[in-house]
């Protein structure tokens, strides 16, 4: 009977030792390294607008271009890590050096209207190191 307690208590306890390890090992992953380099808490990342309407475009004048200017309102710099398009009529360019704080930065989505007659409203989500850290814009018109 003592065996079996003993036992017992010989399997829990490695077993909640090794629980409470897994819950105070920190995140090692890239995101969280990149974050945790250039972020501090508090960064606010601000962007000029959130929704760029091109109005009437021509699919026959070819590609339109918006920008998007992202501010660095915290202390510290900030990386824009990546910007996502939801597809392949839009192509994304940002800035890839670190935001200084008080600086701007800049995310320009080039649109090409070939082939994409009517409305289009696009989501732009734009990653950061900051806070919020996705912010998503997006450009808008119709195409005709």
């Amino acid at each position: 009977m003592l065996k079996r307690k003993l036992v017992k208590y010989v399997l829990i306890i490695p077993a909640l030792a090794g629980l409470f390890l897994l819950a105070t090992v920190p995140d090692f992953s890239t995101k969280a390294f990149i974050k945790n380099i250039w972020n501090k808490a508090g960064d606010k990342i601000t962007v000029d607008k959130t929704v760029h309407d091109f109005g009437t475009v021509k699919e026959s004048d070819g590609p339109v271009s918006a920008t998007f200017i992202v501010t660095n309102k915290s202390k510290d710099p900030v990386l824009i890590t990546y910007v996502n398009v939801s597809c392949g009529c839009t192509a994304p360019e940002w800035t890839k050096e670190p935001v200084d704080p008080g600086k701007t930065g800049k995310v320009t989505a080039t649109f090409n209207p070939k082939g994409r007659i009517g409305i289009f409203d696009k989501p732009i989500t734009i990653t950061t190191t900051g806070e919020p850290e996705r912010i998503v814009v997006r450009i808008k018109g119709t195409v005709e």
